[in-house]
């Protein structure tokens, strides 16, 4: 199954620049220093959502997820492998994206190497 609504894709504002490619951010600098390694930093970040997109429209679900809080069910995450397409190399990532109950745009909740 591909992605539902996939051509609506859309990486967060500052979900790359303050997470995926901070090297100060607590839990997104270890991701940093990969992300970087292949080539993406803050000159080409349009490079690196292109890439993340790319994923999100060409490649498989591999886990579905309801997001559900204190009982209430918000929505569904969807787990996407692929392989980023970096300008000094290529990595094999897991991206998560959920889709709000009330929403038909898949937005991108993080990325994790392989």
């Amino acid at each position: 199954m591909k992605l539902p609504y996939r051509k609506k894709a859309f990486v967060p504002p500052g979900k790359i620049d303050n997470y995926l490619l901070s090297l100060s951010h607590p839990g997104g600098k270890n991701k940093a220093v990969i992300y970087r390694r292949i080539g993406f930093n803050d000159v080409n970040r349009n490079l690196f959502e292109r890439a993340l997109l790319v994923i999100a429209h060409t490649k498989s679900v591999t886990g579905v997820r309801d997001i559900i809080s204190s009982g209430i069910y918000y929505g569904k995450s969807y787990e996407i492998i692929g392989i980023i397409r970096g300008p000094r190399g290529n990595r094999r990532v897991k991206t998560v994206w959920k889709i709000l109950s009330n929403t038909r745009k898949p937005s991108l909740v993080t990325v994790s190497p392989m």
